[in-house]
């Protein structure tokens, strides 16, 4: 099976979905192949970055595709899958791929099932995907094709298998004049972080009871070289930034420490980050659904635990 996964650059940075999406890729390929494209203005270092999860990386480089464009992309993608024939076609489920991926699904004629968190085709076609809000977790049998387009939840697929492909120029450029033009870029504002990237999470619940209180998880936060995040509710009230939630409307997370202050463990939230390495909870109702998750559980009120262990940090790190 040829599986090509497009990666996705932004602010001139490789964005770490592409390599998630190469991770997929060679789960599934079986016998074939795990290829990324990549595409913009100079794009050569991104290509050998790439090609370490690759059997192969196509590079597509032209002056005109140095910002995202839709039209550019679905005109790219298809002069080069017309010639390749790919059975799978990976995008980020960003608000890019969002964009244009049902484009390219309808011009290659291909069945598109969006924001998958699973795909199995050990017997058809099988994705995995969440409904209603997140409340139920089905999986979407696909109807025989001869080319699937899938987009991909950030922050699932994070286990990396290492490759040592080649990296070959397509030698494809836009044959079309797109209808809107580029205007700028606005970049997001200085301290926001993104946490699917992060190896440490200090997460808050309800149990944190006020915005002045998140101060105490981002002072254990920093002890721990992590960073603070959320649960639904503490998002609602505006406590935290939405980019901070954890959780099916939030993101999925892996982290190798998941700490939990005062967080009842929903099921939503719990399908966002059941697969940290260790996940340790702290919440003072024995009963809690996050102490089914967690390997380490405190019955304890956070506002006595938790200075406590900071004091402890505080003291090891002299």
């Amino acid at each position: 099976m040829r599986v090509f996964a497009v990666a996705e650059i932004n602010f001139g940075e490789l964005d770490p979905v592409s390599v998630e999406l190469l991770n997929l890729a060679n789960t599934i390929k079986g016998d074939g192949s795990a290829e990324a494209v990549v595409i913009g203005s100079s794009v050569s270092s991104h290509a050998e970055e790439l090609a370490k999860y690759a059997d192969k990386v196509w590079k597509i480089e032209d002056a005109s595709l140095e910002n995202y464009n839709p039209e550019l992309y679905v005109d790219v993608l298809l002069q080069l899958f017309q010639k390749e024939k790919p059975d799978v076609v990976l995008i980020a489920n960003s608000s890019r791929g969002s964009e244009y991926a049902p484009l390219l699904a309808t011009k290659l004629n291909a069945p598109i099932v969006t924001d998958i968190v699973g795909l199995d085709v050990s017997d058809g076609v099988k994705a995995t995907r969440y409904i209603f809000q997140g409340k139920l977790l089905v999986d979407v049998l696909v109807k025989q094709a001869d080319t699937y387009v899938f987009t991909v939840r950030q922050g699932v697929f994070k286990e990396e298998k290492q490759a040592s492909g080649e990296v070959v120029d397509a030698g494809i450029k836009p044959s079309v004049t797109p209808k809107r033009e580029f205007s700028q870029i606005i970049e997001p504002e200085a301290g926001e972080v993104d946490i699917t990237q992060a190896d440490i999470i200090v997460s808050v619940g309800r149990g944190i009871e006020d915005a002045s209180n998140i101060e105490l998880a981002e002072e254990l936060a920093e002890l721990l070289g992590g960073v603070v995040a959320g649960s639904r509710p503490v998002i609602d009230n505006g406590w935290l930034p939405k980019d901070r939630q954890v959780g099916i409307s939030g993101k999925t997370v892996k982290p190798k420490l998941y700490l939990a202050l005062g967080i009842s463990g929903a099921f939503q939230h719990i399908m966002g980050m059941k697969d940290s390495e260790l996940i340790i909870a702290i919440n003072k109702d024995p009963e809690a659904p996050i102490f089914g998750v967690a390997q380490y559980g405190v019955v304890g009120d956070i506002f006595e635990v938790v200075p406590a262990l900071i004091d402890k940090l505080r003291e090891i790190k002299g």
